[in-house]
């Protein structure tokens, strides 16, 4: 379906009217429009402002459901919000801006018969497509350029599926669309299921402290990267308990965690343990969410599928991320941002509407992952706003790929006019819009979060620390 028609508060309205909630509740909803960001075709502006408004309407609306109260305005200006999109990148901690977390090896190479994009940010990744290459660990992008140009595209890919690497091949809008991933994707980018039924069920533990529109809510949530989150992140900037459960036995990316970890506290568990794995079940037990980012059916080969969670937790609202969604031959495949938008035809498209030949053109930000970070955070909210008046637990879906095909829903700027718009690319251009706090890292300068809701707070109580500086224990 196309929406090209769209403004940032219809893709706001369709989100709501998808989802049948209160249609008066739009009316508080206020989007202003402050200049034009993000230089590509593609709308990224457009998906940041109505994505991060979503997702505080949600909580508002959470808000004034559960306190009989009128929901209040909801403000998200658009530049604030392009700024928040790219807040891994426009930090600084203890005077040093954020590094970059792209690896030395990866990105776009060519091959036999076309191009590939390689994710190398984690070492398991890397070692497993130097592996398929014949490389060794210590190997250089030219070595890697090299053996590239032995494989074609396709095959390399399937490949690396395979084997536990992360290598997609450079695709068109066409040649994506004939593609059996495609077809077996949703067109809504949240899928939310009522997975049993249930009395209407407020959390009896909500705090009367009523600052923050979702405080006093457990959430317990199990990500890296940057997609997952953010979801997280946007929870607890919204008032509720966040305790992120990260595994000793995986490479995390320090270089993000010390933007993402914002209002939640860390713990380390290892589920292969039965120890860790009984703490991980009691915060699940008492909890109102679990988010979590891992590929479908990766937490139930643990004995963590959602049938034996509701099971444990009749009122659990459970929240599954994922690159190419629950359906389909990739479902389970790994997969990243800038994967999808190579695989998918967005890298493409943007580089034919600019027009100077080049086969690949990158978006501005991280938008799939921002994009699906805040939806996947407002499905969430959504799920405990219809827990509270329709009563059950909940499963939440939200893909990579499904925030793709709701982008490029929204069309392309005309001609070249979309790479005009100012970009965000040093610490000094935001300047207005960073909070500098006090972390186990050091002095950490970072962006604040771009939605306000009258008469309420918003921001993170808790700052980023190391990985497992806190026990399994709720706040409260």
């Amino acid at each position: 379906m196309s929406r090209q028609h769209f403004k940032p508060l219809d893709s706001v309205k369709y989100f709501w009217s998808t989802l049948e909630l209160p249609q008066d509740a739009l009316n508080s909803i206020h989007l202003p429009a402050d200049g034009e960001y993000y230089p590509s075709s593609f709308k990224t502006d457009h998906l940041a402002q109505s994505s991060i408004a979503f997702s505080a309407l949600a909580a508002a609306l959470f808000w004034s459901t559960r306190h009989q109260t009128p929901i209040t305005k909801v403000t998200v200006p658009l530049k604030h919000a392009c700024v928040e999109f790219k807040s891994e990148r426009l930090y600084v901690l203890n005077g040093i801006p954020a590094p970059s977390s792209w690896g030395t090896i990866g990105g776009l190479h060519k091959t036999a018969d076309g191009y590939v994009r390689m994710h190398d940010g984690f070492p398991n990744h890397r070692e497993n497509a130097l592996k398929i290459l014949g490389l060794p660990v210590g190997a250089t992008r030219e070595d890697v350029a090299s053996r590239m140009l032995a494989w074609k595209s396709i095959e390399l890919e399937t490949e690396a599926f395979r084997q536990g690497a992360v290598i997609a091949a450079l695709r068109s809008f066409a040649e994506w669309d004939q593609h059996p991933q495609a077809k077996a994707m949703a067109d809504f980018p949240i899928q939310l299921t009522q997975i049993r039924s249930g009395d209407p069920y407020f959390p009896s533990f909500l705090s009367s402290n009523k600052d923050k529109c979702l405080r006093g809510v457990r959430v317990v949530e199990m990500s890296r990267v940057i997609a997952a989150p953010v979801a997280g992140k946007t929870l607890a900037a919204h008032g509720a308990d966040v305790i992120w459960v990260t595994s000793p036995n995986l490479p995390d990316l320090p270089k993000l965690d010390q933007d993402m970890g914002r209002g939640k506290r860390t713990v380390q568990l290892d589920i292969k343990r039965p120890e860790d794995k009984s703490k991980l079940l009691e915060l699940l037990r008492t909890a109102d969410i679990f988010i979590q980012g891992y590929r479908p059916g990766s937490l139930a080969a643990y004995g963590l599928s959602s049938e034996e969670l509701v099971e444990l937790n009749p009122n659990l609202i459970i929240a599954s991320l994922s690159a190419y969604g629950p359906d389909g031959p990739w479902s389970k495949n790994r997969g990243f941002d800038s994967i999808v938008q190579t695989c998918s035809g967005l890298n493409v498209a943007d580089a034919e509407r600019f027009g100077t030949g080049e086969p690949a053109r990158v978006l501005p930000c991280q938008a799939l992952d921002h994009g699906a970070g805040y939806l996947f955070a407002a499905g969430a909210i959504v799920a405990l706003f219809k827990r509270g008046t329709v009563g059950g637990a909940y499963e939440v879906k939200v893909s990579l790929a499904g925030v793709m095909k709701h982008l490029r829903s929204l069309g392309q700027y005309s001609g070249k006019t979309g790479y005009d718009r100012k970009d965000f690319t040093r610490p000094q251009d935001v300047e207005q819009y960073l909070e500098t706090r006090l972390t186990g890292f050091g002095e950490l300068s970072a962006v604040k979060h771009s939605a306000s809701v009258e008469g309420l707070q918003i921001g993170w109580d808790v700052m980023p620390k190391p990985l497992g500086s806190d026990e399994p224990k709720w706040a409260v």
